[in-house]
């Protein structure tokens, strides 16, 4: 079936970006450390834990699909595919925090008006992290576009506020002799972005769980779908998607001849729901009504 190897396809990108992840957030994490001892950097040592943390998150994704590509059993008849969802809300909490500790920081740095010598090593070592976090951000919205998981997304957000709190430490670095106030303003700023990129993502998978409209773009290959299984007029409509990320339940309504039998209007609806699974993965329900019958949901 097509919609198992796209599954199984997609499961092995998730996989394979959490354990990318992992790898050079460690490494990042011994170099970064290195780098704070020697300099004595209070700044360069929370941003080293920082990095750890992304190591911690990675593994949330590869926990979270792991549980979500389980089978469906007696108790989860359709999956246990929102365990993405529920990731991507852990991690968007994880986010909040680490903003909050962010603001707090800065907020401590005006208060104590301090400053940081920094040295050649921590300069390399703070551009080499922004670099290699902002590919990680971008490799993990690459697996997140391809395979529409929310919490690869999540943890490419987690990504980019690692390379941005390395960013502040580096113009902190270059403009810490000229503004004593530029890495308390900066981490502010960077703070009330990563509180917008914890909402966003824990609005997505919100949403995801609550349920959304079927998008217009799926409407429309799907009504070209059963245009290739029956040939009449038979108006699809009342469009309905239950996702569970790895499995999606579709409901519709078609009409048909009122005089039609019913085995033969059995028929079409079979058919219509086979041919959506072959090309889709996606579960369809087709429910059939005579032409010239309406009802008050018919078109919502």
């Amino acid at each position: 079936m097509k919609g198992n190897k796209t599954s199984d396809h997609r499961n092995r990108s998730v996989y394979k970006e959490g354990i990318v992840s992992i790898i050079t957030n460690m490494a990042l994490f011994g170099l970064k450390l290195w780098a704070g001892i020697v300099a004595g950097s209070i700044a360069l040592k929370a941003d080293a834990w920082h990095t750890l943390s992304d190591s911690v998150s990675s593994v949330i994704v590869i926990i979270g699909t792991k549980l979500s590509s389980r089978r469906p059993d007696k108790n989860h008849p359709f999956g246990h595919g929102r365990w993405e969802q529920i990731s991507a809300i852990f991690i968007g909490f994880l986010l909040a925090l680490i903003a909050f500790d962010f603001s707090k920081d800065a907020i401590q740095r005006f208060q104590e008006n301090e400053g940081v010598v920094f040295g050649t090593l921590a300069i390399v070592v703070t551009i080499i992290s922004v670099f290699a976090k902002e590919g990680l951000a971008q490799y993990a919205f690459y697996v997140a576009r391809r395979t529409g998981n929310s919490s690869v997304k999540a943890d490419g957000w987690h990504h980019r506020t690692d390379a941005l709190s390395s960013l502040v430490v580096l113009v902190g670095i270059f403009l810490a002799d000229r503004f004593w106030w530029i890495d308390g303003v900066l981490g502010m700023v960077i703070a009330l972005m990563l509180f917008y990129a914890s909402y966003e993502i824990i609005r997505d998978a919100i949403n995801k769980l609550l349920g959304e409209d079927v998008d217009p773009a799926t409407v429309k290959y799907i009504t070209e779908l059963i245009g290739t299984v029956h040939s009449g007029n038979i108006e699809p409509h009342h469009f309905h998607m239950h996702n569970y990320t790895s499995h999606q339940e579709l409901t519709f309504h078609i009409k048909l001849n009122r005089d039609m039998t019913l085995q033969d209007s059995h028929h079409i609806a079979t058919s219509i729901e086979n041919k959506i699974r072959e090309e889709t993965g996606i579960y369809s329900t087709v429910h059939v009504e005579p032409w010239g019958f309406d009802h008050g949901s018919d078109y919502h």
